[in-house]
């Protein structure tokens, strides 16, 4: 089909700004449908196959990590035949709260389009995942993967959340607004979140229900879909939860590539360094230069031997 031919040539890498938006827009003219919501919002609509993929983004990171510089539904549609529809914001930190999106998602419901496909999956990360949680309501029996979202920004109901002060003063008490809530139509849902960062590991516990698996990966930091997408498993956890046979077994398999992350390894590198964690340091600096040469973990361990540090005696329970 034609439609897929264009998919296959998006032509949105090296643009800038106004030229990408431009190029969107111009591919949702030919294959799809866009329209602006508000002044901040944007939805993109692509109809393929009977699953669709619903991911909020925002337009900088979409550009500046995604492959091929293109919304991430996108390239799912051209890939695996799915039908997308994409939220993107214009702004790098925003938690889509807006009541032109309210009135998009209101006017889905009406049309019952979400009807007419076998599976949805709501996909979103951050500010994203909260709202991929929120509006997932609209679809119920829908699935949803998140990646470190929070449940609100409300002061009230998340007073120890201060990172985002700006945001904070939206409304998240009236539509679509507790994502813990909102999740309870959904068939199943997977909370992806680091418990080393505090602010995450309480907003986590406020998803905890029946439907929801949280899953756990520590030291990873504040930036989960970069570094899943770098470690090569977030489309593999996309395609699972789209299957809904996504589950701490199979996720626990997909972990195991941050043992080949250079920049999980070098979290924990400066992690143990500071604890002053020596045998721990020197075991996880053998373990980098197995593989490959690393001049930052060679020193280190150079370092270790000459103050005379047992690496080697350390027990399996201290393994990094």
């Amino acid at each position: 089909m034609a439609d897929q031919e264009l998919l296959y040539d998006l032509q949105l890498e090296g643009l800038d700004a106004n030229a990408w938006l431009a190029r969107v827009e111009e591919i949702c003219g030919e294959i799809g449908y866009c329209e602006l919501l508000g002044n901040h919002h944007l939805a993109m609509q692509i109809d393929a196959g009977p699953r669709l993929f619903v991911s909020f983004e925002n337009i900088p990171s979409a550009r500046k990590f995604n492959p091929e510089a293109a919304p991430r539904g996108w390239l799912l549609a051209r890939d695996r035949g799915w039908s997308c529809l994409t939220i993107l914001s214009k702004d790098p930190e925003n938690w889509f709260r807006d009541p032109a999106i309210y009135a998009f998602f209101d006017r889905l419901i009406d049309d019952g389009y979400f009807d007419e496909f076998e599976d949805v999956l709501f996909y979103g990360a951050g500010g994203a995942g909260y709202a991929a949680a929120a509006y997932s309501v609209s679809a119920p029996e829908a699935r949803v993967l998140a990646l470190r979202p929070q449940a609100t920004l409300d002061p009230a109901r998340a007073p120890w959340d201060r990172r985002f002060m700006a945001q904070r003063r939206k409304d998240f008490t009236s539509r679509f607004g507790y994502a813990p809530m909102m999740l309870e139509t959904a068939s199943q849902a997977w909370i992806v979140h680091d418990p080393m960062v505090p602010e995450d590991a309480m907003h986590a516990t406020l998803f905890e229900a029946p439907n929801t698996t949280l899953l756990r990966t520590p030291h990873l930091g504040l930036t989960p879909e970069r570094d899943l997408s770098l470690m090569r498993v977030l489309d593999d956890m996309i395609d699972e939860a789209m299957d809904g046979t996504l589950d701490a077994a199979s996720f626990a398999g997909y972990w195991r590539a941050r043992q080949g992350h250079l920049p999980y390894l070098r979290t924990l590198f400066h992690m143990l360094e500071e604890d002053g964690r020596d045998r721990l340091l020197a075991k996880l600096c053998r373990f980098v230069l197995r593989d490959t040469n690393r001049p930052l973990f060679a020193k280190k361990l150079a370092q270790i031997e000459a103050r005379g540090a047992d690496a080697t005696t350390m027990s399996q329970s201290e393994d990094a």
